[in-house]
């Protein structure tokens, strides 16, 4: 579970961003963040991830499966984090993109991870092809699969479906949201778009004071 508790962010001259942000994600489930856009929503995932920038001050309590991680240095939180744009590697393969994020391991097992990942998501064939070579969905598909196989404890998600078509936005959402429950990981979304919102999902919006309010 990855729980926030009293969260407040401010702008380096004191004016508050958010102020009041307190909220659960359970294993396996994603939870919606909306408002407005300055609201401070990707802020609270930076936050989150630990990379908030040097601007911004921000209080309260992150924990993750009951362990508080504010403490640790990003890359060491076990949280993985996808934007609108897939940020793959140009100069790597599709494998040698996987393989970056892979936990060191014998290099048979690391591969066979990686090509397992590859045809879970009908990627076969792909693994020496260049990033630039796939189209929007095999590179979304890429990105979601290099940040599963970092082994992460929790997802944020900031709005990484905005810049997809709309047949290809809801094969790629159907395809992250079940790779969320299947592997029981808590997720956070950012968006702005409704329909990005899984079957069922709690949906909590920012409002423009900096407070959550369920919608």
């Amino acid at each position: 579970m990855l729980s926030l508790q009293d969260i407040a962010i401010s702008m380096a001259d004191g004016t508050p961003l958010i102020t009041a942000v307190s909220l659960e994600a359970a294993a396996g489930e994603t939870v919606t963040l909306m408002g407005p856009s300055g609201s401070g929503k990707s802020s609270l995932l930076s936050f989150i991830g630990g990379d908030l920038t040097s601007a911004m001050t921000a209080t309260g309590r992150v924990t993750l499966n009951g362990k508080d991680i504010l403490h640790l240095p990003p890359e060491r939180r076990r949280i993985a984090r996808l934007f609108q744009d897939d940020l793959l590697f140009p100069h790597m393969t599709v494998a040698e993109n996987l393989l970056f994020a892979v936990p060191m391991a014998p290099q048979a097992e690391r591969h066979a991870k990686m090509q397992q990942a590859l045809a879970d998501a009908g990627l076969e064939g792909f693994a020496n092809r260049p990033p630039h070579t796939l189209s929007g969905g095999q590179r979304a598909r890429v990105a979601l699969l290099r940040a599963l196989l970092a082994e992460p404890q929790a997802l944020l998600l900031d709005e990484p479906f905005s810049k997809l078509d709309r047949d290809l936005r809801a094969t790629i959402r159907a395809f992250t949201f079940d790779h969320i429950r299947a592997r029981a990981i808590p997720a956070l979304l950012v968006t702005h778009d409704r329909e990005d919102v899984p079957a069922g999902g709690r949906v909590l919006e920012i409002t423009a004071r900096g407070e959550i309010r369920h919608v």
